[in-house]
């Protein structure tokens, strides 16, 4: 288990809780998409900009939307529930639509 790809990740959102899960099938970690969300926009309401990044990402047919993995993971209420996901090449890619997100809030 690679334990450096965790870390860089949680090290990046200064201590903001996100949520990961270890995929033994493809080797690599996965994140949660509305808590890196969260973590880059302080948003109280992560889940509405990441549904209108989402519905831009697959107009747009980006590469990141189809890179998206729904998995199991423990929501506030204590439930596993689906959760969108991206590998960390993915999340990286992802950092790197701030600008797009930004937008969406104007």
């Amino acid at each position: 288990m690679n334990q450096t790809k965790l870390e860089t990740i949680s090290n990046l959102f200064e201590r903001k809780e996100i949520r990961s899960i270890w995929n033994a099938e493809k080797e690599e970690y996965f994140f949660s998409v509305v808590d890196v969300i969260g973590a880059l926009t302080n948003s109280n309401i992560p889940r509405n900009y990441w549904s209108d990044l989402k519905r831009k990402l697959k107009e747009e047919e980006s590469q990141l939307h189809e890179n998206i993995v729904q998995l199991k993971m423990t929501a506030q209420d204590g439930k596993m529930r689906n959760t969108d996901t991206l590998d960390t090449k993915g999340i990286l890619r992802l950092i790197e639509s701030v600008p797009s997100i930004t937008r969406l809030q104007n």
